[in-house]
């Protein structure tokens, strides 16, 4: 495939990289991919396509950081950008839709955890290897374009195709918008049924985008 390149390290490992990273789901790969995901993955999934978070940003949120009744969630661990000389997290507070705060509830009652315990979600190795799993057995030819980072980038392109302002997006990402453009931002290409599946899952989120720093 001409846009992955294979590398032999000097053990003689081989391991293969993408030359393109620009790649995200589109809503009915989404519900494919989703649908034939194991129940102990769906939340995972759930919440990265729902909060746009980084996964270490998703996998540090505790029961204690989301509020039921304002539909927020707080990300406390979040990317230190070294080269902008930061030295401390800057945590983000983000909306999340009405349905997604409902399934949360459910999950959270299920699992019976307390304000001091965190979800419980994948860590990125084995995200990794779920998806691309995944995404070979439904069918996706190009499956190797695929990382977890591919869904942030998803997340983004669909507010922006929803009509939620740049500025709100990139807020909630934690990003400036010139890093918004080169490295999320993509043409609108979506039809009038991607929009409907889009609202589908993410429901009212594009309703819901406040956040406070």
């Amino acid at each position: 495939m001409a846009d992955v390149k294979q590398i032999i390290r000097k053990d003689g490992m081989k391991y293969t990289v993408r030359n393109n990273r620009d790649r995200f789901f589109y809503p009915n790969e989404w519900m494919k991919f989703y649908d034939k995901l194991k129940n102990n993955q769906k939340m995972t999934f759930d919440f990265l396509i729902n909060t746009g978070a980084r996964i270490n940003e998703a996998r540090n949120v505790k029961i204690g950081d989301i509020d039921f009744e304002r539909n927020n969630i707080i990300l406390r661990v979040t990317k230190i950008k070294a080269i902008k000389g930061e030295k401390n997290p800057h945590p983000r507070t983000i909306g999340v839709s009405s349905q997604f705060i409902k399934r949360l509830r459910a999950y959270i009652k299920d699992k019976n955890l307390d304000n001091d315990t965190t979800l419980g979600l994948l860590g990125t190795p084995a995200a990794n290897i779920a998806m691309k799993l995944t995404l070979q057995r439904i069918g996706v030819a190009d499956w190797q374009m695929f990382s977890i980072h591919n869904i942030r980038k998803t997340h983004g392109n669909w507010l922006k195709a929803l009509g939620v302002d740049g500025a709100e997006i990139c807020l909630r990402l934690g990003h400036d918008y010139n890093t918004f453009l080169k490295a999320y931002g993509s043409p609108d290409i979506f039809n009038f049924k991607d929009m409907q599946d889009m609202r589908l899952i993410l429901g009212d989120l594009h309703q819901n985008t406040g956040f406070r720093r």
